[in-house]
């Protein structure tokens, strides 16, 4: 039976340079890496970003880019531009 595949939010941070190896795992995101600061700030954007998706009724598999981009501005992440 083929596993079905789960959108999820990435957060990399590449500031982490006091050895310790930061992961972090939750419903609709996944963290690695970053300084305690960086990965914290992480964290609770991703949890931000969960709210907003439970006050809609939705996981990220419902929502499309512009609601994406829109949650994810209101949260303060940084969305890469096409193009």
């Amino acid at each position: 039976m083929a596993k079905k595949r789960k959108t999820v939010l990435l957060g990399l941070g590449l500031d982490g340079k006091d050895g310790h190896v930061r992961i972090t795992k939750g419903r609709n995101f996944r963290l690695y890496g970053g300084s305690e600061e960086t990965h914290e700030v992480m964290q609770e954007k991703a949890v931000k970003f969960n709210e907003h998706l439970d006050k809609r009724r939705k996981t990220l598999d419902d929502i499309g880019k512009e609601e994406f981009v829109e949650i994810a501005e209101k949260v303060g992440l940084k969305v890469a531009k096409e193009g």
